[in-house]
């Protein structure tokens, strides 16, 4: 499963009050409520600005607002436990590898303007994204164990036979093994935090107005 919390995005805005809700949704769109707090129809077409950055394409709607509810879970959770923002430094060095991720710093920059995203935007998005993925790689990490066995597996089913069919030379076990088990660890954090997801679901409220609110 491809990194639920390293790809996605989250800006939930605080449920208001009065007039001032009012005033909200017509000039937004209320997606969806989680408890006390809104989603809103921009949050999910930023997303989706991104995930076009990032993939080329983006999700439905549907799809991009359960990523949303999942963010609010984890946000909650670490926003409770009082768990510290990330500094506007790391948010920068995170976009810095990004960016390097194009085949250029200037396709980069084509392909963000054509986002629709500003560069504040997308350092706003790295912070929150790092906020999550650090909270969730906290929470799981210390229970993660991963064999020895595992790590050669990996190497020889995944690792030896995509070299070889790209006609390339395979790393040594030797040199590979860090990277595997960093993958791995990675993936078993994915594992638990959809299981934890899907459990924190049943226990929140949520009203979707998804479907209501389109166009």
């Amino acid at each position: 499963m491809r990194h639920r919390f390293l790809f996605a995005t989250v800006f939930l805005a605080l449920l208001m009050g009065g007039a001032g809700m009012v005033a909200q949704e017509v000039i937004d769109r209320v997606a969806a409520r989680v408890e006390n707090d809104i989603i809103l129809v921009s949050d999910i077409r930023e997303l989706a600005r991104y995930q076009m950055l990032m993939e080329g394409k983006s999700e439905s709607d549907a799809q991009i607002l359960d990523r949303l509810i999942d963010q609010w879970i984890v946000r909650n959770e670490a926003t409770v436990s009082r768990y510290p923002q990330p500094s506007d430094e790391e948010a920068q060095r995170s976009l810095a590898r990004i960016t390097r991720t194009f085949s250029s710093p200037e396709e980069f920059e084509e392909r963000r303007q054509k986002s629709g995203l500003s560069r504040e935007e997308l350092l706003s998005i790295m912070k929150s994204e790092l906020y999550l993925r650090n909270y969730l790689d906290t929470r799981f990490r210390p229970a993660i164990q991963i064999e020895e066995k595992d790590v050669e597996d990996f190497y020889k089913t995944r690792v030896v036979p995509r070299a070889e069919s790209r006609g390339q030379t395979p790393p040594t076990f030797e040199a590979a093994q860090e990277f595997i088990q960093e993958a791995l660890v990675q993936r078993a954090i994915d594992e638990q935090a959809e299981r934890w997801l899907k459990e924190s679901r049943s226990r929140i409220r949520v009203e979707t107005l998804l479907s209501e609110n389109k166009p």
